[in-house]
């Protein structure tokens, strides 16, 4: 009887354990304060936090050329765009305003570095297109009119006269390396 009770209290030990160490899943609407450790490419992050462990961030509302990959060529202007979020966010303390969760369960999220928008910085340097099918409310017409400016200005991307948004460029790409009959 002893070592049943003994066995009971060492369980639910184990379960009280698991429950604190065990990452709660990120929800919309959820902050999170991180330090980023790896830069993917312009619009995706890895972000280490205390409570949830490692986290795949993808920047909210914007979206960057494609960057090189196993099967497929880079976009132009994609290394660069890399580059410049790992300028702005290696190795630092970043807060995240979670607005949702994506399809490969990354968190989707407006990144904040200090009081600086990084995804609105994304955009207006003209490293990354406002995604506005993704983008509502305040932020909609701040990133369409960041990506405005930063057009009329010939910034980044916007340099190259017809530039190819990511969504086409991935979409073409998908029936790449497949055969004909």
């Amino acid at each position: 009887m002893r070592y049943l009770v003994l066995l009971l209290l060492v369980l639910l030990l184990l379960v009280l354990l698991l429950l604190v160490l065990l990452p709660l899943p990120v929800s919309a609407g959820q902050t999170i304060q991180g330090m980023v450790r790896e830069v993917y490419d312009g619009d995706t992050v890895l972000v280490v936090t205390r409570s949830d462990g490692r986290l795949k961030v993808r920047l909210y509302g914007i979206d960057a050329p494609e960057t090189r990959k196993p099967d497929r060529a880079a976009q132009p202007f994609g290394s660069q765009a890399k580059r410049v979020l790992m300028y702005k966010l290696l190795g630092r303390e970043v807060l995240l305003e979670v607005r949702e969760r994506d399809q490969y369960g990354r968190a989707v999220a407006v990144v904040r570095q200090g009081q600086r928008d990084i995804n609105a910085e994304m955009v207006a340097e003209g490293m990354a297109w406002a995604y506005r099918h993704y983008l509502d409310g305040p932020y909609a017409s701040r990133y369409i009119g960041l990506e405005e400016q930063a057009r009329r200005r010939r910034l980044g991307l916007w340099r190259q006269s017809n530039p190819q948004p990511p969504w086409e460029f991935r979409q073409a790409g998908k029936g790449h390396g497949k055969r004909r009959r």
